[in-house]
């Protein structure tokens, strides 16, 4: 749980340390309104990936289930900037054992809503599908601008670093894992 009131006085230390003026009227309610904000941006802290998966059906289906563009927004933990993309959440149903699409799209916003890495939010989500519903293969594929070379060091607009992690069949399978990214690549 996110101590409102420890950042809101750290938000002021920011600014203070800074050189800025936490007193002046354009800067009063910031404090509170930037707490409250990363309250929002970090609510999957107090979530598991995996809870996302509620409504698990059991459906004779065993072929490609593929949800892709899924956006989302993260926050990169060594600069505490965003980084924004889409995800492509793909599974092969073993047993015929699927779970609402929505399910797939909600995952990714659990494991976005935190400081993150985008290597382990690819693998987070991964996980989290393969311990709900033990398919025969998983494939993440996510695709992300980073503010942090954006705005600083680099500054490189419009680059995007692309993470997978292919699992079970689609780890052993490198054909299957082709025809799949030539399904999210729309080709």
């Amino acid at each position: 749980m996110i101590d409102q009131k420890k950042a809101e006085e750290a938000v002021y230390q920011l600014l203070s340390a800074l050189g800025e003026n936490p007193e002046r009227e354009g800067l009063l309610d910031t404090p509170k309104r930037v707490a409250k904000m990363y309250t929002e941006m970090f609510a999957g802290l107090n979530e598991d990936p995996k809870d996302q998966f509620t409504a698990v059906f059991s459906e004779e289906h065993e072929e490609l289930v593929l949800v892709k563009d899924i956006p989302f927004y993260s926050m990169c933990e060594h600069h505490l900037v965003p980084f924004y993309g889409v995800a492509h959440v793909a599974y092969l149903p073993s047993d015929g054992k699927v779970t609402g699409l929505s399910k797939l799209a909600r995952a990714v916003e659990v494991a976005a809503k935190r400081p993150q890495l985008q290597e382990r939010l690819t693998a987070q989500v991964a996980t989290a599908l393969e311990e709900a519903l033990n398919p025969k293969g998983v494939f993440v594929m996510v695709e992300a601008e980073h503010m942090c070379m954006t705005m600083r060091g680099i500054k490189k607009p419009g680059a995007k670093t692309v993470t997978t992690v292919a699992r079970g069949y689609y780890k052993e399978n490198p054909d299957e894992r082709r025809e799949l990214l030539s399904l999210i690549r729309g080709n």
